[in-house]
């Protein structure tokens, strides 16, 4: 007798379906319609992990520039005094810092002023 793909094809859609909860309308009861659409969400998805990072960063950037222009700073000069005071704070701590320590922020950014006085005095 030959055999059939009943039982690993109906797991096959059942996990499809499942994968397919909270869509609306035909997206999530024809079988055909909600492959596709998994299969652009899938894509969505993919493209959109990437794009968080890009996303924080710059949110990071722009907290960044806010907080340090308030210390008459711009945030490239900011940067700069950074890597001269080889402080390696990444910019998710530092914006965190500028928001919930804004007092340990203003101690990094006298730091910066300092090396960025030095480097101009040196120069």
């Amino acid at each position: 007798m030959r055999t059939r793909k009943g039982s690993a094809r109906r797991q096959a859609k059942r996990r499809l379906f499942q994968r397919a909860e909270g869509y609306v309308g035909g997206r999530r009861r024809l079988y055909r319609t909600a492959k596709e659409n998994l299969v652009r969400a899938g894509r969505f998805a993919y493209r959109d992990r990437r794009r968080r990072r890009r996303d924080f960063r710059r949110l990071w950037i722009t907290r960044l520039n806010a907080a340090a222009r308030l210390h008459g700073l711009r945030y490239s000069q900011f940067i700069a005094g950074l890597v001269l005071a080889n402080i390696e704070l990444d910019r998710k701590q530092l914006s965190e810092m500028a928001i919930h320590d804004p007092s340990g922020f203003e101690v990094v950014v006298a730091v910066v002023k300092k090396a960025l006085e030095a480097q101009q005095a040196a120069a």
